[in-house]
C-alpha cells in the first residue's frame, strides 16, 4: 500500500504539473479534481498501510474491520474519480476548441507575456504550428504588424538549421496544427489518472478480501480452550 501510495501522489503531481504547461490552453480548472482526488488517497494509503499491518499482525477484530471500511471508503472514492475522469476526458475537446484562438489572437511574440511563452513550448514541444495549421497566423494580430510574412520560430522544424519562420519556405515548418495535439495530450493525462485509479481499486478489492479471510477466520477461533490436565480444569 505505501508503494501503491507513492505512486498515485506522482502521477497526481504529474497531472499538476503537466497542467501548468497547457493551462491557456484549458480553463476548467475542475478537470484538476481527479488530480486532487488521487493525490489525497495517495496521502491517506500510506495511513491505510499501517493501520492494515498493525491489525494484521495482532489479528485485532476492530482493527481489520476498520481497515475493510476505510478501504471501502477508498475503494468508492476511486470509482468516482474514474466517473470524473471520463467526463473531463470527454470534455476536452470542447474546452480547447473554445480557448485555443484567444491564445493565439493573445501571442504578442517579443514580449515575454504568459500566452506567448505558453504557444511557443506547446508548438516546440508538440511539434505543430497553428491552430490547425501554419496559415492560421495569417489571421493573427502579431502575423497582422510584424508584416514580415513569416510565424514564430517555434514553429521551424527541429531539423531545418537555417529556418527563419518564412512562410516562403514551408518546407521548414511544422505542418500539423496544435489543437488536434492539444486535446490528445490533455486526454492522454486523463487517462493516466483513470488508469491509475482502476489499477488501484483492484489492489484494494485484493485488500478487501485478504482483510476480511483474517476477520473470519479470528471470528471462528474460539475465545478461550477449557484444558484438562490429570483431571484439573485449568
Amino acid at each position: 500500500y505505501w508503494a501503491a501510495a507513492g505512486i498515485l501522489c506522482y502521477v497526481g503531481a504529474y497531472v499538476f504539473i503537466t497542467y501548468d504547461d497547457y493551462d491557456h490552453f484549458f480553463e476548467d480548472v475542475y478537470t484538476l479534481i481527479p488530480a486532487v482526488v488521487i493525490i489525497a488517497v495517495g496521502t491517506l494509503l500510506f495511513i491505510i498501510g499501517l493501520i492494515g499491518c498493525c491489525a494484521t499482525i495482532r489479528e485485532s477484530r476492530c482493527g481489520l474491520a476498520s481497515f475493510v471500511i476505510i478501504l471501502l471508503l477508498v475503494f468508492i472514492t476511486e470509482v468516482v474519480v474514474v466517473v470524473l475522469g471520463y467526463i473531463y476526458r470527454a470534455k476536452v475537446e470542447d474546452e480547447v476548441d473554445h480557448s485555443i484562438q484567444k491564445v493565439y489572437d493573445a501571442y504578442s511574440g517579443t514580449n515575454p507575456d504568459a500566452a506567448s511563452r505558453a504557444i511557443d513550448y506547446v508548438q516546440r514541444q508538440l511539434r505543430c504550428c497553428g491552430i490547425h495549421n501554419y496559415s492560421d497566423w495569417e489571421n493573427t494580430k502579431w502575423f497582422k504588424e510584424t508584416k514580415n510574412n513569416s510565424v514564430p520560430l517555434s514553429c521551424c522544424r527541429a531539423t531545418s538549421t537555417n529556418c527563419t519562420g518564412s512562410l516562403a519556405h514551408p518546407m521548414d515548418l511544422y505542418s500539423e496544427g496544435c489543437e488536434a495535439l492539444v486535446v490528445k495530450k490533455l486526454q492522454e493525462i486523463m487517462m493516466y489518472v483513470i488508469w491509475a485509479a482502476l489499477a488501484f481499486a483492484a489492489i484494494q478489492l485484493l485488500g478487501m478480501l485478504c482483510a476480511c479471510v483474517v476477520l473470519c477466520r479470528r471470528s471462528r477461533d474460539p475465545a478461550y480452550e477449557l484444558l484438562i490436565t490429570g483431571g484439573t480444569y485449568a
